[in-house]
């Protein structure tokens, strides 16, 4: 029985107190249940029912609240991490194990298109413990993924395996299968309206995710949105910036570029104003570039600096004057010197392997300066030649009518005609006279930067070259101005045939001062050029001594001396060292026909004695001393010994 007295008041009590504990849903029940076994009244009871169910509601109403502060710190702190942490993968990972958190599922992922596989990857991953399914590529269109992506809607299945609204495919099926999942919620990762993400959540048991839950896991999807783009903005903007650096050093590379070019342009063009020579050129150059400059002519022969085998700098001229810029070879650059296709001669840059665009240009618009020059000097060469030409062509046409006016005007011009100078008479060794214009070009381009004079004339071309001092006549000089008639005209005839591209014969006069004498040179160097003709060596280049006893025959001077000396010299210069007498037993051997047998008796001596003279002739000679040609020299030269009086 009751006590009258008895009220709910305690029952009332214990409920506020499971309240303010946050006790589980159950100890509220329990509460009701003490006051049953206890005998309460049904008044005391229906109070603590009703009190017992409105205690729940604020329970429910309070976890609510506690929940929704949690997903709102949550989602707090990850605006916050999205505010403070410049990584990407670090503010991925938070959202993704938040979300898990949040949801209390097994585990979260979130995956992002491959736009260059054409697929899905997995970006992060939290709770997964398989390989597989952590390394899983999803197909566009195919699994839950494909489906929230398609739609740009969220999807939840509660049991992924039979859900048939989405296509599955063996690859998902297995990774799923290998991680265990059941239930599985995606969210899309919208930005513009454009999917560019999916965010999941994932037990392992069967699962019915609330409208909550969606909600939440949209709000962390946001985020991770929000969080791709700044990341992709901040990518755009660190290569636009980079962009931006880059261009700025190549404007303030380029800028330094033209600077220095336009320094190079001032210095190379006012040497070229104050008349500076090639080689004050190729000097500047090598300082500009920090290397060794050599300038080659069109024939390989160095203009300034060192000089290089033709042979070996060929294909790269050749691939010089074909790209029309400089090229590498081996350690060095070699530009081709060009006025349009006409190749004046050759660059060469040493001790600079390696050169950037803008020292490559500047190598380059120095051999568009070499070639101003080359074709200025060749300019003022060519109508200085013209105005000398005029003068050898009154020269060897009427030296006798005023030989101090011819030698005055050559005085003006630069021609010293009371000095000894050498004359070349030069033809096409074919003899087609349409070739004597080619051929006088190159007579031109071989006197240049020489004092010699050229022109054509009586269908040849003339060469007046002045004998440098020193040279004697010994024959090395060089192939302009030395003093050997013979050397000279043979080193002229090789190098008129490479400037001219076919064979050319040059007969060569003795050295001579003076209007008269210089046109019976010239008329020497004539008949020596044709004799070479006739005797079938066109194509080589002889003075009238080299010709035996044809050059005593054309020589204007008959020098016979001379003659003699060259033909027997070898004998002469045995006899007076050793007091030999091979010369007398040459000239008995010659006077008895051949006989050794009458030669001994003429010089009263051996048989093997004349043999033994023989055998030194021989060895002094040549062992053609007795063919028809060369014995016919010798004994002519004996029989001159004999008129001088030898």
């Amino acid at each position: 029985m009751n006590h009258p007295q008895e009220s709910a008041a305690p029952a009332l009590r214990r409920l506020l107190d499971l309240l303010a504990s946050g006790a589980a849903t159950e100890d509220f029940a329990d509460v009701l249940a003490d006051a049953r076994r206890r005998g309460a009244s049904a008044a005391v009871l229906a109070e603590i029912d009703d009190a017992t169910w409105q205690a729940l509601r604020v329970h429910r109403t309070l976890r609510q609240h506690r929940r929704r502060e949690a997903e709102l710190t949550a989602l707090f702190d990850t605006a916050g991490d999205l505010a403070a942490s410049r990584d990407l993968d670090t503010v991925l990972q938070a959202i993704v194990r938040r979300a898990r958190m949040l949801l209390g599922t097994d585990t979260a992922y979130l995956t992002l298109p491959d736009e260059a596989a054409g697929d899905t990857y997995m970006r992060v991953t939290d709770g997964s413990v398989s390989v597989l399914f952590q390394t899983l590529r999803l197909s566009l269109g195919h699994g839950l993924g494909g489906l929230v992506a398609q739609t740009a809607r969220p999807y939840a299945t509660p049991d992924y395996r039979t859900d048939e609204r989405f296509h599955h495919t063996g690859t998902i099926d297995a990774g799923v299968l290998d991680e265990g999942l059941v239930a599985i919620i995606g969210v899309p990762l919208l930005l513009g309206g454009q999917v560019i993400g999916v965010l999941f959540a994932a037990d392992r048991s069967p699962r019915a995710f609330s409208p909550d839950e969606v909600a939440l896991l949209c709000s962390l999807a946001a985020h991770a949105a929000i969080a791709l783009d700044t990341a992709k903005s901040l990518a755009d903007t660190r290569a636009a910036l980079a962009e931006l650096n880059a261009a700025n050093e190549l404007v303030r590379a380029h800028s330094a570029a033209v600077q220095r070019a336009e320094q190079a342009h001032d210095r190379l063009t006012d040497l070229v104003l104050r008349g500076a020579e090639v080689p004050d050129v190729a000097a500047a150059v090598a300082a500009l570039l920090g290397g060794e400059i050599a300038v080659l002519d069109a024939e390989g022969e160095p203009l300034a600096g060192r000089s290089a085998p033709a042979a070996e700098l060929a294909e790269a001229v050749a691939a010089s004057r074909a790209e029309g810029r400089s090229v590498r070879h081996r350690e060095q650059w070699v530009c081709a010197v060009l006025a349009g296709h006409d190749a004046l001669g050759t660059m060469v840059l040493r001790g600079r392997p390696d050169l950037d665009d803008a020292d490559r240009r500047l190598f380059e618009r120095a051999s568009v300066v070499t070639a101003l020059l080359l074709l200025l000097r060749r300019s003022v060469a060519e109508t200085e030649n013209r105005i000398r030409g005029d003068l050898l062509t009154d020269l060897l046409t009427a030296p006798e009518r005023d030989p101090a006016g011819l030698t005055a005007r050559g005085r003006r011009l630069g021609v010293d005609l009371a000095r000894p100078h050498l004359v070349l008479v030069a033809e096409p060794a074919d003899g087609k006279t349409d070739e004597r214009g080619r051929l006088a070009g190159a007579a031109r381009r071989y006197l240049f930067g020489s004092r010699g004079v050229s022109a054509e004339h009586a269908e040849t071309v003339v060469l007046l070259t002045p004998v440098e001092s020193g040279s004697g006549g010994s024959g090395s000089g060089s192939a302009v101005g030395a003093g050997d008639p013979e050397e000279t005209a043979r080193q002229a005839a090789e190098r008129l045939a490479r400037l001219a591209g076919f064979p050319v014969t040059v007969g060569a006069g003795r050295p001579a001062a003076g209007p008269s004498a210089l046109a019976a040179s010239y008329g020497e160097g004539l008949r020596c050029l044709r004799a070479l003709r006739v005797l079938g060596r066109a194509g080589e280049g002889a003075s009238a001594r080299a010709l035996g006893f044809l050059g005593v025959l054309l020589g204007d001077g008959h020098d016979v001396d001379g003659f003699v000396g060259a033909t027997l010299g070898p004998l002469l210069a045995y006899d007076a060292r050793r007091g030999t007498e091979l010369v007398r037993t040459l000239r008995a051997y010659f006077d008895c026909g051949g006989s050794l047998t009458r030669a001994k008796d003429e010089l009263h001596v051996h048989v093997n004695t004349v043999v033994q003279r023989l055998d030194r002739v021989e060895a002094l000679l040549g062992r053609d001393w007795n063919q028809p040609e060369r014995s016919l020299e010798l004994q002519l030269a004996l029989r001159l010994q004999l008129l001088a009086g030898g």
